[in-house]
This record gives C-alpha cells, sequence and structure tokens, in this order.
C-alpha cells in the first residue's frame, strides 16, 4: 500500500485478543440466530487508542491457519495471521493496524483437509474489485441519507391494498453511453427516476447488484452477499441511487438469490477446503441446471449469513422489499432431478423442510423488524399458501409470481386468433385460483431471452396487429386482479429481444407506433393507481365478478373489478379478435351512463380509433342476468373499460 510505514505495520501487525464478538454474539451465531452478522464478521476499519486498522473475523471452522494478505503486505501468507476462538465457533479473528479504507484484501486458507490451500474473498465484503478481479476492498458504509420522509409513509405505498407497477430492469442493459460504455450508479439516477415517473410506475425492481463475477449470468450468480456490484460505482454511489428515487416516491426492490452460488474458487465454495455453505452430497449440494452450489439450509451458521444478507439489504441500503429468486428449487429435493438423484427428507418426501424451516424464518425476521416492506417469491409451482403467514402454515411470503397466468396468457396471445376460441380456458383458467395467493402478474426479463423473442415478436400477425395484440395484452394485465411487472423494454415494443451487453432500443421510440404503446403503459400506470377498483382488492374475490366469461366463440371477455362502493366499479371488455364487435351487448351492474375511460385502440396508442365516443347510456334489456345492459363497440384486439359515471335522468 502507497505511502504506508512497512515498519510501524511489522511492529505489532495484529492485535489478537481484539474482537467485536461477545458471548452472546457466538451463541447466536451457533443457533443461526444472528441476524445481523454483517456488523461483526468481514472487515470493519477502526482506532484503538492512536492505532488506525481493520478488524478482520472470518468464518473457517476447518481451517488450521488463516492469515490476511493484500496489496498492503505483497500478498505474503505469513505476515497477518489471525486467531481463532476457543469457542468452537470456528471464527478467525484479529486487529491488524496500518490497513484502511481502500486497501484490497483476502483471506488465506490452509485448510486441514487434503493440504487444501487457497485465497478466498471475504464472504462479509461490502465492496469488491471491479470483476473480473476478484479481491475485496475494506470499505465503509458511512452516507448520509435524504429519504425520511419516504421511509417514514412507504408503508401506504407497500400495502397489499395499494397500487403496485413495477418496471423491472438490467442496471448494465437499461441504458448506455458512447462506446457501449456502462452507465454508473449516479449518472442512472436522474435519468432512471425521471423515465419512471414519466411512464407512471410505483416500484423499480433491478435484477440482482449484488457483486458477481460472471456479467452474464445477470447477477444470479452471487458471491458478493453484502456489496452492490462495483461495475457501476461504489456502494455509497448505489446508495445514492436508491436516496434518488426515493426523494421522487419510487420503491425499489431488490432481486435477492439464496438459491444458489457459483463455484468460482475466490467465492464460498469449498470455503475452508470442506463444504461450510453448501451440501457436501451432490445429490443436495450442486444444482444441475446451473452448475453451481446449493446452500446447507440446515446448517445454523448459513441460516444466520443468508438472514444477515437480506436484512442488510433493507437496513444498509433502504430496499423496500426483495424477490427471492427460484424459490421452486429450494423447497423441492428432487427439483431437476431424475429418480436416484436426490435424496429424500426423513419422512420419505420431496419437500426440503431445512429450506422451509429456512424460508419461514426469512419472512418472520424480515416484517418482525420492517413490517413496511414486501417480500415476494418467484415460485413456479403450486405449493400452497407461500403468501400466507407463517402462523396459519404458509412461507410467510407478502406476495408470489403468479407464474401460470404468465404462462397461459403468453401461450394463448401467442395463437392466431383465429384458433384463440379453442384455447378460451388458457384465458379464464387464472380466475380460479386467482385469490388462493397473493399475486404479482410477471412478464418478466424471463420471458424475452434465449430465443423466446420480445413481447412484441411474440404476438401474430402484420406488425399494426403484432402491435394491438401487445397492447392488449398489457391493458389485459392493469385490468385482471394482480399487482403488475413488466420487464424494461415491453413498454415501448422493443423488438429485439433483451441482451445484457446492448442497450434498450431507445430509438425506437421516435415512431408513432412504439411512441404509442409507450403513451398507452404510461396511461395505464395512472389509471391503475387512481382506479381504486383496479387496486384495491388485487387479492380478494369481492373486487372481481365476471360478466361473460364464456364467449369462447367470439374470443371475448367481460369482467367488473370493484371497490366499496356501486359508483367505483369499471367494467371491462377484452376482444382477442381483430374483428370489430360493434354492438356488443354487456350486462351491467347499475342503470345509466358508463364513460369510456380507457381503449387500447385509440389513434393516440398506433390504433384504429374505434371506440364508444365517450361512453355509451344503458339500456333497461336484461343481459348476462343482470337487468340493464349496454350496446357497446369492442375494437378490434383491444380492451375497453368503462366506469359508471351517473344514473339515467
Amino acid at each position: 500500500m502507497e505511502g504506508k510505514e512497512k515498519t510501524e505495520v511489522e511492529k505489532e501487525p495484529v492485535k489478537k485478543d481484539m474482537s467485536l464478538f461477545t458471548e452472546y454474539d457466538i451463541y447466536l451465531f451457533k443457533e443461526g440466530k444472528h441476524f445481523r452478522l454483517y456488523e461483526k464478521l468481514g472487515a470493519h476499519p477502526m482506532t484503538i487508542g492512536k492505532e488506525k486498522g481493520t478488524y478482520f473475523a472470518v468464518w473457517a471452522p476447518n481451517a488450521k491457519y488463516v492469515s490476511v494478505v493484500g496489496d498492503f503486505n505483497q500478498w505474503n501468507t505469513t505476515g497477518h495471521p489471525l486467531k481463532m476462538r476457543l469457542d468452537s465457533s470456528g471464527i478467525w479473528e484479529g486487529f491488524i493496524n496500518g490497513i484502511g479504507v481502500g486497501d484490497l484484501y483476502k483471506f488465506h486458507i490452509d485448510s486441514h483437509v487434503n493440504n487444501y490451500t487457497v485465497n478466498k474473498g471475504d464472504p462479509f465484503a461490502t465492496y469488491w474489485e471491479k470483476p473480473p478481479q476478484t479481491s475485496p476492498i475494506v470499505w465503509e458504509l458511512d452516507y448520509k441519507w435524504n429519504d425520511a420522509d419516504w421511509m417514514k409513509k412507504r408503508k401506504k405505498h407497500n400495502e397489499l391494498s395499494a397500487p403496485m407497477s413495477i418496471y423491472e430492469l438490467h442496471i448494465g442493459s437499461w441504458r448506455r453511453k458512447e462506446n457501449n460504455k456502462e452507465i454508473t450508479y449516479r449518472e442512472l439516477a436522474p435519468e432512471l427516476t425521471a423515465y419512471v415517473k414519466k411512464m407512471g410506475f410505483t416500484h423499480v425492481e433491478f435484477l440482482p447488484v449484488m457483486e458477481h463475477p460472471f456479467y452474464g449470468s445477470w447477477g444470479y450468480q452471487t458471491t458478493g452477499y453484502f456489496a452492490p456490484t462495483s461495475r457501476y460505482g461504489t456502494p455509497q454511489d448505489f446508495m445514492y441511487l436508491v436516496d434518488y428515487l426515493h426523494q421522487n416516491n419510487i420503491g425499489v426492490i431488490f432481486d435477492w438469490v439464496p438459491s444458489h452460488f457459483p463455484g468460482d474458487e475466490h467465492g464460498l465454495v469449498y470455503y475452508d477446503g470442506t463444504c461450510v455453505y453448501e451440501h457436501a452430497d451432490p445429490r443436495k449440494g450442486f444444482h444441475p441446471d446451473w452448475k453451481s452450489y446449493i446452500f446447507n439450509y440446515g446448517r445454523n451458521e448459513v441460516q444466520a449469513f443468508l438472514l444477515s444478507s437480506a436484512l442488510f439489504w433493507l437496513e444498509k441500503y433502504h430496499a423496500d422489499g426483495i424477490r427471492v429468486d427460484a424459490v421452486a428449487s429450494m423447497l423441492y429435493l428432487d427439483y431437476s432431478r431424475k429418480e436416484g438423484e436426490w435424496i429424500p427428507n426423513a419422512f420419505g418426501g420431496r419437500e426440503n423442510l431445512e429450506a422451509i424451516d429456512f424460508l419461514k424464518r426469512l419472512n418472520e425476521e424480515i416484517y418482525k423488524a420492517h413490517p413496511d416492506v414486501q417480500t415476494i417469491a418467484e415460485e413456479s409451482t403450486a405449493w400452497p399458501m407461500v403468501s400466507r403467514p407463517v402462523y396459519v402454515g404458509g412461507l410467510g411470503f407478502g406476495m408470489k409470481w403468479n407464474m401460470g397466468w404468465m404462462h397461459d396468457t403468453l401461450t394463448f396471445v401467442n395463437k392466431d386468433p383465429v384458433f384463440r376460441k379453442y384455447h378460451h380456458h388458457e384465458l379464464t383458467f387464472s380466475m380460479l385460483y386467482a385469490f388462493t395467493e397473493n399475486y404479482v402478474l410477471p412478464l418478466s426479463h424471463d420471458e424475452v431471452v434465449h430465443g423466446k423473442g420480445s413481447l412484441v415478436n411474440k404476438m401474430p400477425g402484420d406488425d399494426w396487429q403484432k402491435m394491438a395484440n401487445l397492447r392488449l395484452l398489457l391493458s389485459y394485465q392493469f385490468s385482471h386482479p394482480g399487482k403488475k411487472l413488466l420487464f424494461m423494454g415491453g413498454e415501448f415494443a422493443q423488438w429485439r429481444e433483451w441482451s445484457h451487453d446492448h442497450p434498450l432500443e431507445w430509438h425506437l421510440t421516435q415512431w408513432d407506433r412504439h411512441k404509442g404503446v409507450q403513451l398507452m403503459v404510461s396511461d395505464l400506470n395512472r389509471l391503475y393507481k387512481s382506479t381504486i377498483a383496479l387496486h384495491k382488492y388485487d387479492f380478494d374475490s369481492k373486487g372481481f365478478e365476471w360478466v361473460d366469461c364464456n364467449d369462447w366463440e367470439n374470443s371475448i371477455l367481460t369482467f367488473l373489478r370493484k371497490g366499496d362502493e356501486p359508483e367505483e366499479v369499471v367494467l371491462i371488455g377484452c376482444n382477442f379478435t381483430p374483428i370489430p364487435r360493434d354492438k356488443y351487448r354487456i350486462g351491467v351492474p347499475v342503470p345509466g351512463f358508463w364513460k369510456e375511460l380507457f381503449n387500447s385502440d385509440a389513434r393516440e396508442y398506433g390504433g384504429s380509433g374505434m371506440g364508444n365516443a365517450g361512453g355509451v347510456m344503458s339500456d333497461q334489456i336484461k343481459w348476462h342476468g343482470r337487468e340493464n345492459s349496454i350496446l357497446a363497440t369492442l375494437p378490434p384486439l383491444a380492451t375497453v373499460i368503462f366506469r359508471f359515471e351517473r344514473e339515467n335522468n
């Protein structure tokens, strides 16, 4: 380390009696109940007396020797040894003077097993070198937050009855600078905030920002469970981004991956020459799809590590929620495995009892400490009560992605409209289970990669029909019960499927059709937020009622979304064919004038401009089991939304 006196460092390099741990800390750690280990383990710059230095602590229970190496000692493995605690915790610790913020370091580990020797990154590092470099950096997380107003009132933005429209994005490819250079956290802050406000989204969700060695993993192969990636700046730079969004009343959700981790040598795998974080048996500890390693959820110290990571992002980075990736892979021991490739649980079943216990504890501890945030599960099976409290037998998540709705709806809209009437059930099936969980309706990044095509390119027909089908899909999503999530690029009909190596095709928004889709999404967000019936009872059956779900011959759905008052009810009609339906009769719950609030076929959106001239008056004609009805025009490949405005004069 340039500018430091080596003689001072060598005079008394390690204070081995220095510790941040109390006996109670150790007890909680062993029990898996220490949820803020980041305050104890890792690298902590401090001053003791007149000596400035850094306290290091690392969990390596099967090591026979641990030292700190770095640029400050030319990576010498013998100069700065740590001392193992005598309480069977497996923690090595020590204070090294002369080391401070900005110094590179690793833990050199000699194992008791197989003469294994390695330089490891710090599992609790808060900042790492920019990949492909792999060293942690001694750092402090000091930052003056300016989001106190948001933090006080965010409960009302995150509660289940609030409108939640999430813009999912990958930081590195949302926008780039000249020569395809990546944008920084601080550069992103004003641009992203202005765009999200313009579009009307309530929250952003970042694909994992946690440090990851392989850029092409999009962050889902995490090594730094306590550090935002340095590709875009420092930890304080990322705090600035979150702070900026909060100051503009935009919530921030972090994607978090406790399901697996990569096999990079500097990471968690074989940390002290043994399987410390992962299961030793590959039938439980190795993921066949992702070629990665699975956490040993039955080990108390591993639970404490992961729980500390989740709370760290909520407390140090003011996250308003975490979306937990690949929950299904955690719940099932036979996930993506053939017979004989997995080990049944103690009762002979396929459920991962240890992972289930971990997920329940995760949600209990998060909501206990931060009742104004949300946890969201990406869970693709029919596991019951994922988003129900632990005390009634659930997993305790606040919400769950509705993968069934996503799959069925995309399968349906991919079909030529001529054949859609034979698959009408794919549209209506979601309402059989819509209120069994607190669902988020995702049109996520997973649907626009790996040859699946962009959203607009999934649609059948010519370019006009593709755009109309996309507008229909998005307006149907915003009308259907459940919170909303849309991945970047879908809001302006990007033609190319997403690539993490390239920015979005922003130039398309100069063209009317793309600009029209973008305007429609903006209008949908504002309508969704301002119309109580479209969000208050997203998770309650009393907020939904079919008018007619059986008009399969015409591929038409009509339904009501309801609030508490009669005047809050809205009527939605979706025409999934390119044939205009003029004078289409729909039963209505109250007589009077029904105002047309929204029409995805509006000319401003790139549509044909068919509509209802602002609204329609009801007739006293029985229809759909109701005393009154309206004659409405349902434009081709379009959604129309009406709201009861006034009674007949």
